[in-house]
């Protein structure tokens, strides 16, 4: 059980993908606004280096998944985090899952969906009905202990945790990877627009992740229009921060502020290891 609850994903997702505006596989982020702010020139303003290696590196990627974890779930053990469930009474219906998949978003219909066109009769196919009339709102309706109970089998089975790898990738990693890598960001800034991504969703409002990205092109060019890596980042971060607080339950910023800031500030653009950081006070490091 998550020992943060505010850490847990609360995102703003506006049911694309429930309502059939964002077609299947479709890249749910808008490629938006040119930041109009002079910025000066660096070294890292030509992009991502061929040297560099991308946070779709195995290693890197399982780096990654430790960081959202730590401020998740208060673990760097993210594999234990596929049976995880519970409503953290955030309005958004039950959070689950290795990504915080919501009952209220649309993102669990979709997983659920998924794993059952690939294993008709598991576990939580029977909750599929129900799954449908209750996205969009934070009901247990047709769901309650048995859902949950549901869940927690389902999570030992090799299908739904597969399930639950691929619809992070399709609908949150994947996207938030090739944005950065269109922007120029190397490891770093691809993790940051990741864990964006998680917690806000890949809206376009200002406080989902396309949003975000577009505060921060107003204020800094990303190093693909020729400004400074360091320079775009701390925008982002900071536009990032200014999001959260628009929200009783993410007024803890320590996952920018003691984590993501303190890797850009040594200059950590690869996320190499060994990496320290804290979220709500508590320690984690990762060796190699």
């Amino acid at each position: 059980m998550n020992d943060h609850r505010a850490g847990r994903s609360r995102k703003r997702l506006t049911l694309l993908i429930a309502t059939g505006l964002l077609a299947a596989g479709a890249t749910p982020l808008a490629i938006a606004a040119n930041g109009n702010a002079a910025e000066p020139q660096a070294v890292h303003s030509a992009g991502v280096s061929a040297a560099s290696v991308g946070l779709d590196d195995a290693h890197k990627k399982d780096i990654a998944m430790q960081l959202v974890s730590s401020a998740e779930n208060s673990s760097l053990d993210w594999k234990a985090q596929y049976k995880y469930i519970e409503d953290i009474g955030d309005g958004r219906g039950y959070t689950a899952g290795i990504i915080g998949f919501c009952s209220g978003t649309g993102d669990m219909l979709d997983l659920v969906q998924l794993y059952t066109d690939r294993k008709p009769g598991n576990a939580l196919a029977k909750y599929l009905p129900a799954l449908r009339k209750v996205n969009g709102t934070a009901s247990h309706a047709g769901l309650g202990s048995a859902f949950v109970s549901a869940w927690q089998t389902a999570a030992k089975d090799s299908a739904f945790q597969a399930a639950q790898n691929d619809e992070r990738d399709r609908v949150y990693f994947n996207p938030a990877v090739s944005q950065a890598k269109s922007d120029g960001l190397r490891a770093l800034g691809q993790f940051a627009y990741y864990d964006a991504i998680v917690m806000h969703g890949p809206g376009e409002d200002g406080t989902s992740f396309g949003g975000i990205r577009k505060t921060a092109m107003k204020k800094a060019k990303t190093p693909a229009q020729g400004g400074n890596e360091t320079t775009y980042l701390n925008a982002f971060l900071d536009a990032r921060k200014a999001a959260m607080k628009t929200e009783e339950a993410h007024s803890d910023t320590s996952r920018v502020d003691t984590e993501q800031r303190v890797f850009l500030q040594k200059g950590n653009f690869d996320l190499n290891t060994p990496l320290s950081w804290k979220v709500y006070g508590d320690s984690y490091n990762i060796a190699n």
